[in-house]
Protein backbone atom coordinates (compact mmCIF):
# COMPACT_ATOMS: atom_id res chain seq x y z
CA UNK A 1 0.00 0.00 0.00
CA UNK A 2 3.30 2.00 0.43
CA UNK A 3 5.26 1.51 -2.67
CA UNK A 4 3.77 4.49 -4.96
CA UNK A 5 5.05 6.69 -2.09
CA UNK A 6 8.50 5.19 -1.07
CA UNK A 7 9.63 3.27 -4.34
CA UNK A 8 12.85 4.93 -5.59
CA UNK A 9 11.95 7.92 -3.33
CA UNK A 10 14.79 9.36 -1.31
CA UNK A 11 14.49 8.77 2.54
CA UNK A 12 16.35 10.11 5.24
CA UNK A 13 16.03 8.74 8.69
CA UNK A 14 18.30 9.63 11.80
CA UNK A 15 19.17 7.51 14.43
CA UNK A 16 18.75 4.41 11.53
CA UNK A 17 21.50 2.51 13.91
CA UNK A 18 18.90 2.44 16.72
CA UNK A 19 16.24 -0.22 17.42
CA UNK A 20 13.11 1.40 16.23
CA UNK A 21 15.25 3.23 13.40
CA UNK A 22 16.66 -0.20 12.13
CA UNK A 23 13.05 -1.96 11.46
CA UNK A 24 12.14 1.07 9.96
CA UNK A 25 14.96 1.08 7.54
CA UNK A 26 14.42 -2.64 6.87
CA UNK A 27 10.73 -1.49 6.03
CA UNK A 28 11.60 1.52 3.72
CA UNK A 29 13.98 -1.06 1.91
CA UNK A 30 11.91 -3.48 1.48
CA UNK A 31 9.47 -0.68 -0.23
CA UNK A 32 11.89 -0.06 -2.72
CA UNK A 33 12.96 3.38 -0.79
CA UNK A 34 16.54 4.62 -1.61
CA UNK A 35 17.35 4.81 2.13
CA UNK A 36 19.92 7.07 3.78
CA UNK A 37 20.93 6.84 7.35
CA UNK A 38 22.00 9.66 9.47
CA UNK A 39 23.42 8.34 12.90
CA UNK A 40 26.20 7.21 15.54
CA UNK A 41 27.63 3.97 15.17
CA UNK A 42 25.34 1.01 16.59
CA UNK A 43 24.55 2.09 20.49
CA UNK A 44 24.59 -1.57 21.49
CA UNK A 45 26.58 -5.08 20.91
CA UNK A 46 24.68 -6.99 19.39
CA UNK A 47 22.46 -4.71 17.14
CA UNK A 48 20.00 -5.19 14.55
CA UNK A 49 21.46 -3.28 12.08
CA UNK A 50 24.05 -5.03 12.54
CA UNK A 51 22.49 -8.75 12.36
CA UNK A 52 20.82 -7.48 9.58
CA UNK A 53 23.92 -6.27 7.33
CA UNK A 54 22.00 -3.02 7.05
CA UNK A 55 25.03 -1.24 6.17
CA UNK A 56 25.11 -3.15 2.53
CA UNK A 57 21.48 -2.82 2.01
CA UNK A 58 21.20 1.44 2.17
CA UNK A 59 23.30 4.40 2.37
CA UNK A 60 25.03 4.91 6.04
CA UNK A 61 26.49 7.85 7.07
CA UNK A 62 28.12 8.15 10.34
CA UNK A 63 27.43 11.30 11.94
CA UNK A 64 26.08 13.45 15.22
CA UNK A 65 22.69 15.72 14.62
CA UNK A 66 24.79 17.50 17.58
CA UNK A 67 26.97 18.94 14.16
CA UNK A 68 24.49 21.11 12.83
CA UNK A 69 27.34 21.11 9.67
CA UNK A 70 27.33 17.76 8.89
CA UNK A 71 24.17 16.93 8.69
CA UNK A 72 23.25 19.98 6.80
CA UNK A 73 25.86 18.83 4.29
CA UNK A 74 24.08 15.25 4.43
CA UNK A 75 20.87 16.74 3.32
CA UNK A 76 22.50 18.55 1.02
CA UNK A 77 24.10 15.73 -0.60
CA UNK A 78 21.57 13.28 -1.03
CA UNK A 79 18.09 16.10 -1.38
CA UNK A 80 16.00 13.58 0.62
CA UNK A 81 11.88 13.91 -0.48
CA UNK A 82 10.65 12.75 3.51
CA UNK A 83 12.91 12.93 7.06
CA UNK A 84 11.98 10.71 9.66
CA UNK A 85 14.18 12.05 12.48
CA UNK A 86 14.78 9.10 15.18
CA UNK A 87 17.79 10.12 16.30
CA UNK A 88 17.61 10.68 20.51
CA UNK A 89 18.91 9.90 23.97
CA UNK A 90 16.04 7.64 24.39
CA UNK A 91 16.47 6.22 28.08
CA UNK A 92 14.67 7.94 31.52
CA UNK A 93 17.22 6.34 33.58
CA UNK A 94 20.37 7.94 31.52
CA UNK A 95 18.78 10.94 31.37
CA UNK A 96 19.34 11.63 35.05
CA UNK A 97 23.15 10.70 34.74
CA UNK A 98 23.78 12.52 31.96
CA UNK A 99 21.00 15.17 31.17
CA UNK A 100 23.62 17.49 28.93
CA UNK A 101 23.67 14.61 27.02
CA UNK A 102 20.28 14.17 26.79
CA UNK A 103 19.08 17.63 26.63
CA UNK A 104 21.60 17.90 23.92
CA UNK A 105 20.79 15.66 21.39
CA UNK A 106 17.04 14.99 22.16
CA UNK A 107 16.61 19.09 22.12
CA UNK A 108 19.27 20.71 19.66
CA UNK A 109 18.90 17.45 17.22
CA UNK A 110 15.73 18.68 16.19
CA UNK A 111 16.06 22.48 15.93
CA UNK A 112 19.37 21.53 13.71
CA UNK A 113 17.16 19.38 11.62
CA UNK A 114 15.03 21.51 11.13
CA UNK A 115 17.05 24.85 10.29
CA UNK A 116 19.40 22.47 8.15
CA UNK A 117 15.65 21.42 6.03
CA UNK A 118 15.38 25.70 6.59
CA UNK A 119 18.12 26.46 4.55
CA UNK A 120 18.57 24.15 2.26
CA UNK A 121 15.43 23.19 0.84
CA UNK A 122 13.93 20.30 -1.17
CA UNK A 123 12.57 18.38 1.35
CA UNK A 124 8.76 17.70 1.26
CA UNK A 125 7.92 15.58 4.54
CA UNK A 126 9.53 15.72 7.93
CA UNK A 127 7.93 13.45 10.49
CA UNK A 128 9.69 13.79 14.11
CA UNK A 129 9.27 11.01 16.72
CA UNK A 130 8.98 12.25 19.96
CA UNK A 131 7.25 9.69 23.00
CA UNK A 132 4.47 9.53 24.85
CA UNK A 133 6.52 10.57 27.40
CA UNK A 134 6.12 14.52 26.50
CA UNK A 135 2.98 14.73 27.92
CA UNK A 136 2.81 16.94 31.51
CA UNK A 137 1.89 13.45 33.34
CA UNK A 138 -0.94 13.91 35.68
CA UNK A 139 -2.10 10.20 36.28
CA UNK A 140 -4.80 10.16 34.64
CA UNK A 141 -6.56 6.83 33.79
CA UNK A 142 -7.58 8.09 30.35
CA UNK A 143 -5.21 8.46 27.43
CA UNK A 144 -3.88 11.43 26.45
CA UNK A 145 -4.47 13.51 23.42
CA UNK A 146 -2.57 15.37 21.35
CA UNK A 147 -3.84 19.03 22.40
CA UNK A 148 -3.01 17.85 26.19
CA UNK A 149 -0.69 20.28 27.17
CA UNK A 150 3.29 19.15 27.12
CA UNK A 151 5.53 18.25 30.57
CA UNK A 152 8.01 16.06 31.97
CA UNK A 153 9.30 15.05 35.32
CA UNK A 154 12.56 13.66 34.47
CA UNK A 155 14.78 15.27 31.74
CA UNK A 156 14.12 12.40 29.18
CA UNK A 157 10.18 13.15 28.98
CA UNK A 158 11.39 16.72 29.15
CA UNK A 159 13.30 17.16 26.32
CA UNK A 160 10.95 15.40 23.83
CA UNK A 161 8.33 18.06 25.59
CA UNK A 162 10.47 20.49 24.34
CA UNK A 163 11.14 18.56 21.08
CA UNK A 164 7.38 18.78 20.27
CA UNK A 165 7.23 22.55 21.18
CA UNK A 166 10.26 23.31 18.80
CA UNK A 167 8.69 21.48 16.12
CA UNK A 168 5.20 23.30 16.72
CA UNK A 169 7.31 26.44 16.97
CA UNK A 170 9.50 26.15 13.56
CA UNK A 171 6.59 24.93 11.70
CA UNK A 172 4.34 28.13 12.48
CA UNK A 173 7.47 30.43 11.89
CA UNK A 174 8.95 28.67 8.72
CA UNK A 175 7.00 26.01 7.95
CA UNK A 176 3.25 27.40 8.22
CA UNK A 177 0.42 25.33 6.45
CA UNK A 178 -1.51 28.22 5.45
CA UNK A 179 1.39 29.30 3.40
CA UNK A 180 2.49 25.67 2.20
CA UNK A 181 2.70 27.10 -1.42
CA UNK A 182 5.80 29.49 -0.61
CA UNK A 183 7.80 26.89 1.30
CA UNK A 184 6.79 23.04 0.41
CA UNK A 185 7.15 21.69 3.13
CA UNK A 186 4.74 19.53 5.78
CA UNK A 187 5.97 18.84 9.22
CA UNK A 188 4.35 16.55 11.51
CA UNK A 189 5.36 14.87 15.30
CA UNK A 190 4.56 11.73 16.50
CA UNK A 191 4.01 9.74 20.00
CA UNK A 192 3.78 6.30 20.61
CA UNK A 193 4.10 4.41 23.73
CA UNK A 194 6.57 1.89 24.76
CA UNK A 195 7.57 -0.62 21.73
CA UNK A 196 8.60 -4.25 22.27
CA UNK A 197 10.10 -6.36 19.30
CA UNK A 198 13.24 -8.66 18.41
CA UNK A 199 16.71 -6.52 18.41
CA UNK A 200 16.04 -4.21 21.22
CA UNK A 201 19.25 -5.08 23.30
CA UNK A 202 19.42 -1.41 25.11
CA UNK A 203 20.18 -1.04 28.62
CA UNK A 204 17.52 -0.30 31.25
CA UNK A 205 14.77 -1.17 29.05
CA UNK A 206 12.14 -4.16 30.07
CA UNK A 207 12.02 -6.42 27.35
CA UNK A 208 15.94 -6.66 26.79
CA UNK A 209 16.55 -6.71 30.51
CA UNK A 210 13.81 -9.39 30.68
CA UNK A 211 15.58 -11.55 27.40
CA UNK A 212 18.70 -10.82 28.60
CA UNK A 213 18.22 -12.62 32.13
CA UNK A 214 16.39 -15.91 30.04
CA UNK A 215 19.24 -16.35 27.89
CA UNK A 216 21.54 -16.48 30.67
CA UNK A 217 19.29 -18.46 32.89
CA UNK A 218 19.00 -15.90 35.50
CA UNK A 219 15.69 -14.27 37.06
CA UNK A 220 14.49 -11.31 35.98
CA UNK A 221 14.50 -8.52 37.56
CA UNK A 222 11.95 -5.69 37.72
CA UNK A 223 12.15 -1.88 38.94
CA UNK A 224 8.12 -0.78 38.92
CA UNK A 225 6.12 -3.81 38.58
CA UNK A 226 2.98 -1.62 39.19
CA UNK A 227 3.12 1.34 36.49
CA UNK A 228 1.45 1.07 33.56
CA UNK A 229 2.64 1.87 30.28
CA UNK A 230 1.45 1.25 26.44
CA UNK A 231 2.84 -1.37 25.23
CA UNK A 232 2.88 -2.45 21.16
CA UNK A 233 5.05 -4.07 18.54
CA UNK A 234 7.20 -1.43 17.22
CA UNK A 235 5.84 -2.24 13.41
CA UNK A 236 2.71 -0.64 15.02
CA UNK A 237 3.88 2.71 15.46
CA UNK A 238 6.15 2.46 12.49
CA UNK A 239 2.78 1.48 10.35
CA UNK A 240 1.66 5.40 11.95
CA UNK A 241 4.60 6.42 10.53
CA UNK A 242 4.35 5.53 7.06
CA UNK A 243 0.96 6.16 6.39
CA UNK A 244 1.44 9.84 8.08
CA UNK A 245 4.35 10.12 5.41
CA UNK A 246 2.38 8.66 2.76
CA UNK A 247 -0.43 11.22 3.41
CA UNK A 248 2.06 14.12 3.84
CA UNK A 249 3.90 13.21 0.72
CA UNK A 250 0.62 13.44 -1.62
CA UNK A 251 -1.58 16.04 -0.06
CA UNK A 252 0.43 18.57 1.42
CA UNK A 253 -0.21 19.80 4.98
CA UNK A 254 -3.25 18.70 5.40
CA UNK A 255 -2.01 16.09 8.02
CA UNK A 256 0.45 18.12 9.53
CA UNK A 257 0.69 18.36 13.52
CA UNK A 258 0.89 16.00 15.68
CA UNK A 259 -0.58 12.35 16.23
CA UNK A 260 -0.57 9.81 18.70
CA UNK A 261 -0.13 5.87 17.68
CA UNK A 262 -0.93 3.84 20.92
CA UNK A 263 -2.08 0.47 21.42
CA UNK A 264 -5.81 -0.44 22.29
CA UNK A 265 -6.64 0.47 25.73
CA UNK A 266 -6.23 -3.79 26.90
CA UNK A 267 -2.74 -2.59 25.67
CA UNK A 268 -1.88 -0.26 28.69
CA UNK A 269 -0.59 -3.20 30.96
CA UNK A 270 1.44 -3.65 34.23
CA UNK A 271 4.62 -4.16 34.25
CA UNK A 272 4.24 -7.20 36.57
CA UNK A 273 1.35 -8.51 33.46
CA UNK A 274 4.12 -8.10 30.55
CA UNK A 275 6.92 -9.70 33.03
CA UNK A 276 4.61 -12.57 33.54
CA UNK A 277 3.46 -13.05 30.13
CA UNK A 278 6.97 -12.97 29.18
CA UNK A 279 7.92 -16.14 31.25
CA UNK A 280 4.98 -18.33 30.41
CA UNK A 281 5.50 -17.71 26.70
CA UNK A 282 9.36 -18.58 27.47
CA UNK A 283 8.86 -21.66 29.31
CA UNK A 284 11.36 -23.63 31.53
CA UNK A 285 12.57 -22.79 34.40
CA UNK A 286 12.59 -18.95 33.74
CA UNK A 287 11.05 -16.42 36.65
CA UNK A 288 10.92 -12.94 38.07
CA UNK A 289 11.92 -10.71 40.98
CA UNK A 290 11.46 -7.19 42.14
CA UNK A 291 14.19 -4.82 42.67
CA UNK A 292 13.83 -3.64 46.08
CA UNK A 293 16.94 -0.57 46.03
CA UNK A 294 15.29 2.81 45.52
CA UNK A 295 15.10 3.77 41.92
CA UNK A 296 14.47 6.97 39.95
CA UNK A 297 11.38 8.80 39.92
CA UNK A 298 8.83 7.30 36.91
CA UNK A 299 5.48 8.04 36.11
CA UNK A 300 3.00 5.37 37.27
CA UNK A 301 0.35 5.28 34.81
CA UNK A 302 0.30 7.27 31.09
CA UNK A 303 -1.85 5.53 28.11
CA UNK A 304 -2.76 7.87 25.15
CA UNK A 305 -5.91 8.65 22.72
CA UNK A 306 -5.14 7.38 19.32
CA UNK A 307 -9.22 8.73 18.20
CA UNK A 308 -7.64 11.01 16.04
CA UNK A 309 -5.19 8.76 13.86
CA UNK A 310 -7.95 6.34 13.97
CA UNK A 311 -10.17 9.09 12.47
CA UNK A 312 -8.21 10.93 9.94
CA UNK A 313 -6.10 8.46 8.94
CA UNK A 314 -7.05 5.38 9.03
CA UNK A 315 -4.46 3.87 10.72
CA UNK A 316 -5.29 1.43 13.71
CA UNK A 317 -3.10 -1.49 15.74
CA UNK A 318 -3.15 -4.93 13.85
CA UNK A 319 -1.34 -6.92 16.41
CA UNK A 320 -2.85 -6.86 19.75
CA UNK A 321 -0.01 -7.04 23.25
CA UNK A 322 -0.28 -11.04 23.42
CA UNK A 323 0.83 -11.11 19.67
CA UNK A 324 3.36 -8.42 19.64
CA UNK A 325 5.11 -10.16 22.70
CA UNK A 326 5.11 -13.98 21.08
CA UNK A 327 6.88 -12.17 17.76
CA UNK A 328 8.90 -10.38 20.05
CA UNK A 329 9.50 -13.74 22.07
CA UNK A 330 10.03 -15.32 18.68
CA UNK A 331 12.61 -13.23 17.57
CA UNK A 332 14.86 -13.73 20.41
CA UNK A 333 14.53 -17.55 20.06
CA UNK A 334 15.73 -17.25 16.68
CA UNK A 335 18.53 -15.29 17.65
CA UNK A 336 19.85 -17.40 20.40
CA UNK A 337 19.31 -20.90 17.60
CA UNK A 338 21.48 -18.77 15.47
CA UNK A 339 19.19 -18.93 12.45
CA UNK A 340 19.21 -16.07 9.72
CA UNK A 341 18.14 -12.62 11.76
CA UNK A 342 17.30 -10.59 8.30
CA UNK A 343 15.50 -13.49 7.17
CA UNK A 344 13.80 -13.74 10.66
CA UNK A 345 13.09 -9.54 10.61
CA UNK A 346 11.87 -9.56 7.26
CA UNK A 347 9.07 -12.31 7.31
CA UNK A 348 7.49 -10.32 10.67
CA UNK A 349 7.00 -7.23 8.27
CA UNK A 350 5.81 -9.20 5.63
CA UNK A 351 3.30 -10.70 7.76
CA UNK A 352 2.45 -7.29 9.17
CA UNK A 353 1.68 -6.30 5.84
CA UNK A 354 -0.51 -9.41 5.35
CA UNK A 355 -2.53 -8.09 7.74
CA UNK A 356 -3.03 -4.55 6.68
CA UNK A 357 -3.98 -5.63 3.25
CA UNK A 358 -6.05 -8.19 4.95
CA UNK A 359 -8.14 -5.28 6.81
CA UNK A 360 -8.14 -2.83 3.99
Amino acid sequence: MFEHTYRNHTVLITGHTGFKGAWLSLWLHHLGSKVIGYALKPPTQPSLFELCDLNRKITSVEGDVRDFGHLKNVIQKYKPEIIFHLAAQALVRRSYSDPLETYSTNVMGIVHLLEAVRQVGGVKVIINVTSDKCYENRGWVWGYRENDPMGGHDPYSSSKGCGELITAAYTKSYFDPEEYEKHGVSVASVRSGNVIGGGDWAEDRLLPDCVKALLDNRPIVIRHPDAVRPWQHVLEPLFGYLLLGQLLHRDGPRFAGAWNFGPEDEGAKPVRWIVERIVDIWGGEACWEVDQSSHPYEAHTLKLDCSKAKLMLGWYPQWDLETGLRNTIAWYRAYRLQEDMLLKTMGQIKDYEEGINKRR
